[in-house]
């Protein structure tokens, strides 16, 4: 399809410049011109870094000015680089310019085809500074020992007019059910203008006795962006005042100094809201709701239950006396049945051990009876083998007239020589006077 390129209009009438010519003719020889400067190498504080597939954007910007840049994603990877926000940087390269089309916008940018980190930028060593100069001071502290109020009637909050943190602290309160007293300080959160004029609506707010808690709302942003809450002014205000601030700066990496002096640091507008207000009261009143009637039931049960009791207790004492009577008669009859075996047994068993006695006293006797037999028959027989009484019968032991040794053989009696003859009735010497021959 061939292009069709649109008549050329009449120039001003009057005007001693050349053309009109087509924007896109002039905007080659634009971009054909920036090309052409010479390539050079600048250095500056590195903001708002982000990325596409293709490419890399930023900004190099420094007291003076500020400087569009962009990289070829391939060269930026190359680097191994993850720069911060603030981090002052090199890059090297030139002025290149996008023409743009009828459905896209121009831009121009500087190209850099190499970049390196050169240290950290003035705004972050400006704001580490006075991190340790509050710290020496001991400003991190005062606001941090404030008395927080669980449930504040009336809050105070210092946001951007028409900024997102506004409805997201409504929304928080909302969700909160808290039904409070909200008294605004609007003033302006991102120029030069912002700081002087976040604190003087922070003495305002201050000043009114009634205003228990401030929030300090505003939405995320580069530290360029955010550095109005990192004047050394406002958070010196912030420090000293008698009302706890609820600090909500930026996303959760973001860390302004008044974040740091601050009674609470918060990563949302919805989460300082849930702070300010740290009672759920939505939750609180449903959970007293939840309890009354349930003490209410319980007293009622309560009531009901003792009322039955005593109605009881008063239409039947006679019941409750009768109760106890059997009770004693059951256990009267249970003591006499227990009495009355108990003697049983006794019985049973003292006559059994009579009998056990008899028994044994019977055949004692008849083991006596048995022993004394036997006695007599071994005194019997014992008497039968007395020497006394065989000598009664007329026989005599010899013994040695010596010795009294029984002598009991015809040759001891020679080789004795004198004898002692013993009868039943005494003893009588002789000698021998027969020798063997």
């Amino acid at each position: 399809m061939s292009e069709t390129r649109p008549a050329t209009p009449a120039g001003i009438p009057g005007s001693a410049l050349p053309g009109p010519f087509p924007v896109g003719s002039y905007a080659e020889r634009l971009r054909e011109r920036l090309r052409a400067f010479a390539h050079v190498q600048v250095f500056g504080e590195l903001w708002n870094l982000r990325m596409s597939r293709a490419s890399v954007w930023f900004e190099l910007r420094d007291a003076r000015g500020a400087l569009p840049c962009s990289m070829w994603r391939s060269d930026f990877d190359r680097l191994g680089l993850d720069p911060a926000d603030g981090a002052q940087v090199v890059i090297a390269g030139g002025c290149d310019y996008y023409a743009g089309s009828a459905t896209s916008s121009p831009s121009f940018s500087f190209r850099a085809s190499d970049l390196r980190v050169a240290g950290e930028g003035d705004l972050l060593a400006q704001v580490e500074r006075l991190r340790r100069q509050f710290a020496a001071e001991g400003l991190l502290e005062p606001q941090k020992r404030l008395q927080r109020p669980l449930l504040p009637r009336t809050i105070g909050v210092v946001t951007g007019e028409g900024g997102k943190a506004r409805d997201d602290v409504l929304a928080g309160l909302r969700r909160r059910g808290w039904g409070g007293r909200l008294v605004w300080g609007f003033a302006p959160v991102q120029d030069r203008h912002a700081a002087p004029a976040i604190a003087q609506a922070l003495r305002e707010l201050a000043a009114i006795e009634a205003v228990e808690t401030i929030v300090v709302a505003r939405g995320g942003g580069s530290l360029a962006d955010l550095f109005a809450f990192c004047d050394e002014t406002l958070c010196r205000t912030v420090a000293l005042l008698r009302v706890p601030v609820i600090a909500s700066v930026g996303h959760h990496s973001d860390r302004t100094l008044i974040d740091d002096v601050a009674a609470v640091s918060c990563s949302t507008p919805t989460h300082a809201a849930e702070a300010a207000v740290r009672l759920d009261v939505r939750e609180a009143r449903a959970t007293l709701l939840r309890e009354a009637r349930r003490l209410d039931l319980h007293g009622r049960r309560a009531v009901v239950t003792r009322a039955r009791t005593l109605a009881a207790l008063a239409r039947a004492p006679a019941e409750h006396v009768a109760r106890h009577r059997r009770q004693l008669h059951q256990l009267l009859r249970e003591l006499r049945a227990s009495a009355r075996r108990g003697l049983a047994r006794e019985r049973e068993l003292s006559a059994t051990r009579l009998l056990v006695l008899r028994r044994k006293t019977e055949a004692a006797r008849v083991d006596h009876a048995r022993r004394r037999g036997e006695l007599e028959r071994l005194l019997l027989a014992l008497a039968a083998h007395d020497p006394e009484r065989t000598l009664a019968r007329g026989y005599a032991l010899v013994e040695r007239g010596d010795g009294g040794e029984l002598v009991t053989s015809a040759a001891e009696a020679r080789s004795a020589g004198a004898l002692a003859l013993r009868f039943h009735d005494g003893r009588v010497r002789a000698n021998v006077e027969d020798s063997a021959s």
